[in-house]
C-alpha cells in the first residue's frame, strides 16, 4: 500500500493486522490453558509439584524462592490467579477478533497494551542483552508500529468536519 493511497476499510487489505491478530489469538489460548490448569489442578497439586521442584534442584527447603511460593499456595490464591489468566486471555481473544476484523478499537488496544510493554522490555534488554531480549523488544516495537501506522491511516482518512457558517 502506498503511503499515500486511500484507506481500505476492507479486512483482507491488511495482513499486518492479521499477523498480529494472530500472535494475539496464541497469547489468548495459552492464558486460558494456563488458566484451566491452575483451576484442574488445584493448590494441592501446585503445592505437591514446587516441593518435587525444590528437590529435584536441591534447593533450601525452608528460605528459597519455590519453598516461599509453595508456602503462598491457597485455594483462594489459585482462584485469584485462574482468573486473571482468563481475564487476560478473553482480552486478547477479543482483541484478536477485532484486529482480525480491522476495527480501529483493537488497533488501539492493541497499540496502547503493547505500548506499556516496551520500556519494561528495553530495560530488560539493557541489564540482560541477548537475541532473546532483542526479539522481544523488536516484535513488540513492530507491533506498535503496525497499529499506529493503521490507526494513522484511519485517522487522514476521515474528511475534516466542517462546521456550517
Amino acid at each position: 500500500m502506498r503511503p499515500d493511497a486511500p484507506y481500505n476499510p476492507n479486512p483482507k487489505a491488511h495482513p499486518g493486522l492479521h499477523a498480529i491478530a494472530l500472535i494475539e489469538l496464541c497469547k489468548s489460548l495459552l492464558a486460558l490453558l494456563a488458566a484451566s490448569g491452575l483451576e484442574l489442578f488445584g493448590p494441592a497439586s501446585i503445592r505437591a509439584f514446587l516441593h518435587r521442584l525444590i528437590e529435584l534442584f536441591q534447593f533450601d527447603a525452608q528460605h528459597s524462592a519455590l519453598s516461599m511460593l509453595a508456602q503462598q499456595v491457597s485455594p483462594g490464591a489459585v482462584h485469584l490467579a485462574a482468573g486473571v489468566a482468563a481475564l487476560y486471555g478473553v482480552l486478547h481473544l477479543v482483541e484478536a477478533w477485532g484486529l482480525w476484523r480491522a476495527r480501529a478499537w483493537a488497533s488501539w488496544l492493541g497499540c496502547l497494551a503493547a505500548a506499556i510493554y516496551v520500556p519494561f522490555e528495553l530495560f530488560e534488554l539493557i541489564r540482560n542483552p541477548g537475541w532473546i531480549a532483542v526479539a522481544v523488544v523488536t516484535i513488540n516495537v513492530a507491533i506498535v508500529w503496525v497499529l499506529a501506522r493503521d490507526l494513522y491511516k484511519r485517522h487522514r482518512a476521515i474528511p475534516p468536519v466542517v462546521p456550517d457558517a
